[in-house]
Order: C-alpha cells, then structure tokens, then sequence
C-alpha cells in the first residue's frame, strides 16, 4: 500500500506492468461503485492497444475508443489479481478490468483482474481533452522524447525557489516530495534558490538526476536515491530510511557531512535539506 501520492516512477511502472497483462487484450470493463458506470459500457468488450503513462497520470488506449484517463491522486490504488477466482470487489472500486484467456481451449495468457479505488481522475478523454491535459504539464523526465530545455523554459518563467516549482507539475511532470528533496540534495541546490536564477549547468545537471532517479526507482518499484559509494547493503536490503539522503531524516546528521538535516514548509508540503551540502547562496 502507498502512504503518498504516487510520483511519476510508481505510474510508469504501473504502465509497463499492466500492458504486460492487459495489452491486446478484449477486457470486460465495469465500475462496481456505479461512478463509471457509462464510461466503462463504453470500453466493455473492446481491446486494449497500449497503456501510456505521462507524469502522474495513466492513458489506456482501446481500440475505436476514448482515451481512459486515470490520475490515482493521494487516496487512489490498484490492486492486481491473477488467476480466475479474484475476491469480491469492494465498494469503493471505480473501476474493474478483467482479461481472461482467450481461444476454444483457454489457454495463453491467463486471467488477470485490475481494479482501482479512490481514484481523483477515472474518465474518458477526446483527443481535444487530452491535448489540454497535456498542455497544462511540464516534461517528464522518464520520457525519453524529453530533454532539459523544455525544463529549463519552465524554470526561467518562475521566481518561486527551486523547491516548489519541482513540485508544479506544469514545470516538470512526475516528481513528488520526495524526488524533489533528494535531488535537490544530490544536486547541491538550496530549495529556495530562485528558480528562474539556476544557470544551464545547473539545470542540466538536476534534469540528469531526476531523469535517473525516477528510471532507477521505476526499475526497482520503490525510491532509492543513496548511491552505491553511500551504502553498505545492496538497495533491495535497504530499509526506507536508508534508502534516502535527507527526505523525512529532520534532525538526523547527513550522511555525508554529519551536519543536521533540517526542513521547513514550502509549496504546500515539508521540504528536506542538508544545511552545509545544499548551502543558499551569495546574493547580489
């Protein structure tokens, strides 16, 4: 179960293992809680082309269909059953896709049900109301179409620090709090440096960290930001608070420097920062 929002690396995983079960697929679509109820009479019964993953939010592609839309938002889940006999949906599922083998004798792929509950987004999209979802989004570091100077645009347009707008997904889409607090960190950034002040190094440089750290928690299902030279167990052994530099170790020295990590308010969550490796910087 997740205890946060999920950040972009959770929602690409999520695409990629569940294409592998449900692409070209016929699904039976429902909604037990009775939200979705039209939107899933209009996929029920249709193939499953390709699940697309942007940020935080998840685009089913069937065939002859709307776009289903699905941004998990803080309460949202998924729950995956294998086999033919899943239990009994529960009162809160938006929505349920369920593949079952096809052919004469049954057999390929075997049966899979996927339902969601909790959902802030589970709705059908035109091509119009999706190029406006995607309008309103900064790129996404684990698409590999994107690169820095989309970024770059979206930070020289903001006064904020640079610590609430990597939490403005119109700057960059898929980071969350604790992305945004351990690459800050193992960028050497200030969460309050303008940032329409960081320079094209600057940028550059924390473009590449977060690119490869969502890619890497995308490849292992989970965050783990300490670097090999860091640590003394491989990360599938790392317990969560020892999988991260500075987010949620307030009071706790710096795994690096020893100095006391401290954090504050900013854009609506508590941000993480090392005093002495992430020091301001001189003004004027």
């Amino acid at each position: 179960m997740l205890d946060a929002m999920p950040e972009g690396h959770t929602i690409h995983r999520a695409a990629r293992l569940q294409g592998h079960a449900f692409a070209g697929r016929r699904l039976a679509v429902t909604s037990p809680q009775g939200r979705f109820t039209e939107g899933a009479a209009a996929l029920d019964g249709r193939r499953l082309e390709r699940i697309d993953a942007v940020g935080k939010h998840l685009l089913y592609r069937f065939e002859d269909a709307p776009a289903l839309h699905v941004h998990l938002g803080l309460f949202g889940r998924f729950r995956l059953h294998e086999g033919d006999d899943p239990p009994t949906a529960s009162p809160q599922t938006r929505l349920e896709l369920v593949a079952r083998p096809e052919g004469a004798a049954g057999a390929g792929r075997p049966a899979v049900t996927l339902r969601c509950s909790g959902p802030t987004a589970c709705e059908l999209l035109t091509d119009a109301e999706e190029a406006t979802l995607r309008a309103r989004l900064g790129p996404d570091p684990l698409d590999p179409a994107a690169g820095p100077a989309g970024f770059a645009a979206a930070l020289s347009r903001r006064s904020a620090g640079i610590g609430q707008a990597l939490l403005d997904q119109r700057a960059v889409a898929g980071v969350g709090n604790v992305y945004r607090a351990e690459a800050l960190f193992l960028a050497g950034l200030h969460p309050d440096e303008p940032a329409a002040a960081l320079g094209p190094d600057d940028v550059e440089a924390l473009w590449a960290t977060l690119r490869e750290l969502l890619r890497t928690g995308e490849r292992q299902g989970r965050i783990v930001t300490i670097t090999p030279a860091d640590r003394s167990r491989p990360p599938s052994r790392l317990r969560r608070d020892e999988a991260v530099y500075v987010y949620g170790r307030e009071g706790l020295p710096c795994r690096r420097c020893g100095a006391l990590i401290r954090s504050w308010p900013l854009g609506g969550r508590r941000v993480f920062a090392c005093p002495d490796c992430q020091p301001p910087r001189p003004t004027g």
